[in-house]
């Protein structure tokens, strides 16, 4: 094979393969609208978009791609929290999908930021649904979403004073007995 050849192939898959060609689309606005070095860690894991910004950013991109003309991204599937212990620093995170239900485009858009300081910009002022997700999320990770109109609890009681899904406790009991290997193939 050439090296003509060589850097036509990836080029020509692309052109094959219509959910890259609609990925380097949704790329491309991204970049035009917020420039490149906005996003980190693009990748396309199942062919699904995704990208890594900042916590500071994340209401104005949202709000640009909910604006959108083009692509028409009017629909939040999913925002959830996300707990990992172990990257200093950025050990709490939100995930946000959105969805362009004209042109069947998924989008997720990833955020990190300290335990110490889980504060995040509310979208509740752009999408109606933001409002129950971000108290789940509030529930269980302890994200404060600035903003929000009515930031309290939504499964837990009240008066918790842990958040049950960062991973801070065992997810078994050690001194269990009866949860042994042999009787669990472990």
């Amino acid at each position: 094979m050439n090296p003509q050849e060589t850097g036509a192939a990836p080029e020509a898959a692309a052109a094959e393969d219509p959910i890259k060609a609609q990925n380097a689309q949704v790329l491309s606005l991204l970049h035009r609208l917020f420039g490149e070095t906005t996003f980190t860690d693009v990748h396309e894991p199942y062919g699904l978009l995704t990208v890594t910004a900042t916590r500071e950013r994340i209401h104005d991109i949202i709000a640009g791609l909910q604006q959108d003309q083009e692509l028409k991204f009017h629909f939040l599937t999913t925002m959830c929290g996300i707990h990992y212990p172990e990257n200093e620093g950025q050990e709490l995170g939100m995930i946000y999908h959105l969805h362009s239900l004209v042109h069947n485009i998924r989008l997720r858009i990833k955020i990190f930021f300290p335990i110490a300081d889980p504060v995040v910009p509310t979208l509740t002022d752009l999408y109606s649904t933001a409002n129950w997700m971000e108290r789940e999320a509030y529930d269980f990770f302890g994200i404060v979403f600035t903003g929000h109109p009515n930031l309290i609890r939504i499964l837990n009681v009240e008066d918790m004073d842990y958040f049950p899904m960062r991973r801070q406790y065992p997810l078994e009991d050690g001194t269990r007995e009866d949860k042994t290997d042999l009787f669990f193939g472990r």
